[in-house]
């Protein structure tokens, strides 16, 4: 099965993720994936923590990758949590292919030119071109939607209207 839904989400593992979509996406392992994440020891030790028994892995990109398209991955409903949208694209590029991908949550980067493209995601126009690009690899709409119970809302079209 691999890859059930790819999240890009800065704000990595909390409830939103361990209540309602590990649930509704029957998955049966997290993968965090953004390469300074996986450095970091401390968050290595806290995340899987904040999974609430879900088995969790903290890897770097190519160690997603790795893990997903192994035989072993490919026995697991995966739900990857990325970090970054610049994440979610070197994913995408190295042949990950996601049943689903939602933009969850991107806090603004002080200092940055991004807009709030909805209530919880900020995008620079930098960024805004990776959504594109993960787009087009996807080839499938691009959801944004905090919980599963929300309409999933096209979010290129969104980026669109804030002149992105």
């Amino acid at each position: 099965m691999s890859v059930v839904h790819m999240r890009i989400d800065n704000r990595l593992i909390h409830g939103q993720v361990t209540v309602t979509w590990v649930g509704s996406v029957g998955a049966n392992h997290i993968i965090v994936c953004n390469d300074k994440v996986s450095k970091d020891p401390i968050q290595k030790l806290m995340l899987p923590q904040a999974a609430r028994g879900v088995k969790t892995s903290v890897l770097s990109i190519q160690d997603t990758l790795a893990h997903c398209l192994s035989p072993k991955g490919l026995t697991e409903k995966i739900l990857v949590i990325a970090k970054l949208p610049s994440d979610a694209l070197a994913l995408m590029e190295g042949g990950l292919n996601p049943v689903e991908v939602n933009v969850g949550n991107q806090a603004p980067t002080p200092g940055t030119n991004f807009k709030m493209v909805m209530k919880s995601v900020a995008v620079t126009p930098e960024e805004a071109v990776l959504y594109r690009k993960v787009q087009e690899l996807y080839g499938k709409t691009l959801t944004c939607r905090m919980v599963p119970s929300e309409s999933a809302g096209d979010f290129i079209e969104s980026l669109k209207n804030k002149g992105l």
